[in-house]
């Protein structure tokens, strides 16, 4: 009995099944050191907490490009998704490559590419690299999902205003498609941008006729087009979704009416429960787009409340990542921006406390952190807490007439902040300070430091195994 017991028996090898590694990568586009202590007071007030200042590890970001101080999204978002430096406007190519203006299509919109031959070469992203190693990846943006930064995750080009190309690298096996996304293509895309899907004789943009919308959903996606498609989704059931909530960028979440268009939260999490089923792992990109159109706008109150909606999209992702992977010890999250903006915070003002009915905290006036008194400028006129370095609203003579000024106008949704330089409406520019970049999780530890954006691709690649 004893020696049927023996060692000769075969024992039954259990081999550990590989846990996912996931990869969550947060860019707030536009959310510049100013902005996110701004957009701290607004929502808790100066001693509070917002869930990204919560982050254990940080970092400062050098956000140049390649020929300019002062970058736009296109390569800096392709920095951190390539490790290349590149030039302004450049969509996810090599270093030498020239950003060429498009050209004007039949129906009067720059959408003809005029990038030529020989213009470079695609760039290998973060994402191209986890559709290679068999991870589920995904595209979640607030802006239009053609828009720069979602599409230098994806597509390669020499002119971000290419929207209609860039729209085509997301079709599996259509012409243009980017082969590098592997035969099936990503399997989540949710955001704004319908009018680069839908021909021009249907309200959109495409001259060539094609419904890229009819091409997916051939391609076996899901695609939702409204809130009411979106939250009828059932994630365990879907192996690709698409969702392209509004013609061009969604709303700001001021403005938003959650009956047509989801939070930037609930996107990211139903992305994450679509992304999930693939148990290699996954790669998705979350984008806080409208944060950087308010600040374009000089309206401040917009662009705080997008940081806030960003914000939560960041602690509704670390709760969900916590439910199977407590300790996260197999998810990397990643949270940082493309580029600063000019906001200011302006004069020795007191304490405002968060933002609410009856208080504007941060968006009131300077009032004098002794005596409450409102802080008045050489010319004897009250001036508010944010302003911006440059911008549309600039007084042109004394602001002597501005002596009314007070916290019911600048505290409105609407209200354009003052600005130093005067320029056209929406046209505020973005700045070239460094960028906070926070990180918890799996390999979390080796950001720290000022670092180049195109560092932080390196440490992304080695943390999330790609």
């Amino acid at each position: 009995m004893l020696a049927a017991c023996g060692s000769d028996a075969k024992k039954e090898e259990v081999v550990a099944e590989a846990p996912p590694k996931n990869v969550i990568f947060f860019l707030g586009d536009g959310m510049g050191l100013t902005t996110m202590t701004a957009a701290r007071i607004y929502s808790v007030g100066e001693e509070g907490s917002l869930t990204m200042d919560t982050l254990p590890e940080t970092a400062f970001v050098k956000t140049f490009s390649n020929d300019a101080q002062v970058t736009d999204s296109a390569p800096s978002m392709a920095a951190y998704m390539t490790g290349v430096k590149m030039n302004n406007e450049v969509i996810s190519m090599s270093a030498n490559t020239v950003a060429i203006d498009p050209g004007t299509d039949a129906n009067g919109n720059k959408l003809v590419n005029k990038c030529g031959t020989g213009n470079g070469t695609p760039a290998t992203t973060l994402l191209e690299l986890a559709k290679a190693k068999g991870f589920a990846a995904g595209v979640v943006s607030t802006a239009r999902v053609t828009h720069a930064t979602p599409a230098a995750t994806y597509s390669h080009i020499c002119h971000r205003d290419l929207e209609n190309d860039i729209a085509a690298a997301l079709v599996p096996g259509g012409t243009g498609y980017n082969s590098a996304l592997g035969t099936a293509g990503l399997d989540v895309v949710l955001g704004g941008g319908a009018q680069f899907f839908k021909p021009f004789k249907d309200g959109g943009k495409r001259s060539d006729g094609r419904d890229l919308l009819a091409e997916l959903k051939a391609k076996s996606y899901t695609v939702a087009n409204t809130a009411t498609d979106f939250k009828a989704v059932d994630a365990a059931k879907t192996e690709r979704l698409f969702g392209v909530f509004t013609s061009s960028h969604m709303s700001y979440d001021l403005d938003r009416d959650a009956a047509k268009e989801p939070s930037l939260a609930d996107m990211t999490t139903k992305a994450m429960d679509v992304l999930a089923k693939n148990k290699k792992g996954y790669f998705l990109m979350v984008e806080g787009g409208r944060i950087d159109h308010a600040l374009h706008e000089t309206t401040a109150k917009k662009a705080l409340q997008d940081t806030v909606a960003f914000d939560n999209a960041i602690k509704a992702a670390i709760d969900k990542a916590k439910l199977t992977d407590p300790t996260l010890a197999n998810t990397l999250i990643v949270v940082t921006a493309d580029h600063d903006h000019t906001l200011v915070l302006n004069g020795y003002a007191k304490r405002t406390g968060k933002t609410a009915a009856g208080n504007p905290g941060v968006l009131g006036v300077v009032k004098n952190y002794v005596t409450g008194a409102v802080e008045k400028d050489l010319d004897g006129a009250p001036y508010s807490i944010i302003g911006f370095g440059n911008g549309e609203n600039r007084t042109q003579s004394s602001r002597a007439a501005m002596a009314s000024l007070d916290e019911t106008v600048t505290s409105a949704n609407t209200y354009h902040q003052e600005a130093v330089i005067r320029t056209a409406a929406g046209n505020e520019t973005h700045g070239g300070t460094d960028v906070f970049l926070g990180a918890i999780g799996k390999g979390s530890e080796t950001f720290l430091g000022t670092i180049d954006n195109t560092k932080v691709f390196g440490l992304v690649k080695t943390a999330g195994g790609l």
